[in-house]
C-alpha cells in the first residue's frame, strides 16, 4: 500500500499517531486533526512537509470537520482512505454516570464519526472509489463491567459501518470496522496489574494487544489486497471473544 490519500482522526498520541507513522512509513500521505498541536504534530510537519497535513479541529464540531475535509480535498485533489480513530471511553457504571459524560461520549464516538464520514464520502464518490475504517472495540459486542454507554456507541458504530457499506458498494466505496480488544496503551492504563492480568490469562494469545497490531490490519483494509471486503468487523483481541 502506498501513494494514498488518508484522513486520520486524532492522530496526535495514541493509535492514531501509531497509524500515521505506519501510513507515512508505507509511502502514503497521511492528514489528521485534534484539538491540541503535540510534540509529534510538530515533528511530523518538519520531516513531512509534504505528505503530512494537520489542522486543529475539535471532532464535535460538524461545521469544523467539514472545512477540514474541504481543505484536504483542495490541497491533494482526492481522498482515497478514512480512519475514523478519534474517540474517549467512558469507564463508569450508568447509575453513577452524568448526562454529560453520556452526551460527550455519543457526540464523539458516534455523531463525530458520521458527520466527518458523510463528508468524506461525498468526495470518494467523485472518485468512485475509497475506503472507510471505523476503530470501533470489542466492547461494542462483548459485555464488560462499567463500560456500557462507551460499549453502546461502539455497537452503533459496527452497524453504521454495515448499512453504509451496503449504501456506498455499488460506487466501488468499501467501509469497514476493527474491533481491538485490550492494548497496552492509555487504554489500560489505569488498570490495575490484577485486571490486566486476568484479561492475559483469558486470552488465547497471552498478551495485551500492541498498537501495531492494530495498524496491521488497518494497512490491509485500506490497501487493495482487500477490495473485496466490505461491511465487515474484523476483530483483533488475541482471541479473547473467540
Amino acid at each position: 500500500m502506498k501513494n494514498k490519500i488518508v484522513i486520520v482522526s486524532g492522530g496526535s498520541r495514541g493509535l492514531g499517531k501509531a497509524l500515521c507513522i505506519a501510513l507515512l512509513e508505507s509511502g502514503n500521505t497521511v492528514a489528521t486533526f485534534s484539538r491540541s498541536k503535540t510534540d509529534f504534530i510538530k515533528e511530523m510537519e518538519l520531516a513531512c512537509p509534504d505528505n503530512f497535513y494537520w489542522q486543529q479541529v475539535d471532532a464535535t464540531d460538524s461545521a469544523a470537520l467539514k472545512k477540514f475535509v474541504n481543505s484536504v480535498y483542495q490541497k491533494y485533489e482526492r481522498i482515497d482512505g478514512l480512519v475514523n480513530n478519534a474517540g474517549a471511553t467512558l469507564d463508569a457504571l450508568l447509575p453513577m454516570t452524568t448526562n454529560d459524560e453520556i452526551d460527550s461520549a455519543i457526540e464523539l464516538n458516534l455523531k463525530a464519526v458520521i458527520a466527518i464520514t458523510r463528508d468524506v464520502s461525498r468526495v470518494m464518490l467523485r472518485e468512485q472509489s475509497g475506503s472507510i475504517i471505523n476503530i470501533s472495540s470489542i466492547l461494542g459486542t462483548r459485555g464488560f463491567k462499567g463500560v456500557s454507554v462507551y460499549g453502546a456507541t461502539k455497537s452503533a458504530l459496527d452497524g453504521f459501518s454495515r448499512g453504509l457499506a451496503r449504501e456506498l458498494g455499488t460506487r466501488n466505496i468499501r467501509v469497514n470496522a476493527i474491533s481491538p480488544g485490550f492494548l497496552a496503551t492509555d487504554m489500560t492504563h489505569g488498570m490495575s496489574d490484577a485486571r490486566k492480568n486476568q484479561i492475559i490469562r483469558r486470552t488465547p494469545l497471552g498478551r495485551l494487544g500492541e498498537v501495531s497490531d492494530v495498524t496491521g490490519s488497518v494497512l490491509f483494509l485500506l490497501s487493495d489486497s482487500s477490495r473485496f471486503i466490505t461491511g465487515q468487523s474484523l476483530v483483533v483481541d488475541g482471541g479473547l471473544t473467540c
